[in-house]
């Protein structure tokens, strides 16, 4: 943990007699997350101030996603998501309790804004023209997925540091580049791709529940795992599951094999992350787990 920054209650919420209520110290580790990482946050009480009474619990939410705070030996710390998309701050809503009393503080993380690459990929116009049925599936099934991520915040934390890779093979496309189809960006890469030939056996990295298993049309044979605590992964363009719904895996567990199912040119695993609805790097969650 890096540079703290030192918060207040909310002013509109106190009275002119509570101003000088309850600080705290939030720190963010990397100190500086990335659009697109998912990130620390720690709160710990001020120990300038000997006027207070010590923090008891601390809930918030930051880019309107809910925020797990566990107990550490210094304080409060969470996971958190920053999104790919956004200004260079990103606001955080914090409600510190002290016993009974509870304050409400805000406050805004600098954020950096990665030079992400761009993609130039040429593929059949019928694989980016879709027409009202086909647009409409995809609609649907990313409702199915989105829903996947919030009920994780529902489920208890499953997963710890360090994680595995579900690949051993080369990344062959990192997160966050920009998709140009026949000359048009038409989205971002939200996922990691890893080499591998059809067959080649995809492992979940952590511990986690089996949320979703499905056959979509842009992510193929997909599997969806709940790590808990707003934590989920993806698994898209497998050629076979191994895994049903309900079923809890272990770090190294085979989940599936490589495909080249859905929208794909070529065989590969395409690996996604998000906390809550906010969709992150896993290899921003590796890094943390090397800490």
């Amino acid at each position: 943990m890096a540079t703290a920054l030192v918060v207040a209650p909310t002013v509109a919420r106190q009275a002119a007699a509570q101003f000088a209520a309850p600080s705290a110290f939030v720190r963010s580790s990397p100190l500086t997350p990335s659009r697109g990482s998912a990130a620390w946050l720690e709160v710990q009480d001020d120990p300038s101030r000997n006027d207070q009474s010590p923090l008891t619990d601390v809930a918030g939410d930051a880019a309107g996603e809910p925020l797990h705070f566990e107990r550490r030996d210094r304080g409060y710390a969470a996971l958190f998501g920053v999104p790919l998309e956004g200004d260079d701050t990103l606001a955080v809503t914090l409600r510190l309790s002290r016993g009974e009393r509870m304050d409400t503080s805000e406050v805004r993380l600098v954020v950096r804004q990665p030079d992400y690459p761009r993609e130039q990929i040429t593929v059949p116009p019928r694989m980016v023209e879709y027409d009202s049925t086909t647009r409409a599936r995809i609609e649907s099934e990313g409702l199915r997925a989105r829903e996947v991520s919030r009920r994780s915040h529902a489920t208890p934390r499953l997963w710890s540091l360090p994680l595995r890779l579900p690949r051993p093979g080369r990344i062959t496309s990192p997160y966050g580049g920009a998709r140009e189809y026949n000359g048009k960006v038409t989205s971002r890469h939200t996922g990691t791709d890893f080499a591998g030939a059809v067959g080649a056996p995809v492992t979940a990295p952590m511990r986690g529940v089996v949320a979703l298993v499905a056959d979509f049309y842009l992510a193929g044979r997909a599997v969806y795992v709940d790590h808990g605590a707003g934590l989920v992964t993806g698994y898209f363009h497998l050629s076979r599951a191994d895994v049903a719904v309900g079923d809890t895996v272990s770090p190294g567990q085979r989940i599936g094999a490589v495909g080249r199912s859905g929208r794909v040119t070529g065989p590969h695993l395409h690996w996604i992350m998000r906390y809550g609805a906010i969709s992150v790097d896993p290899m921003s969650l590796v890094a943390l787990g090397e800490d």
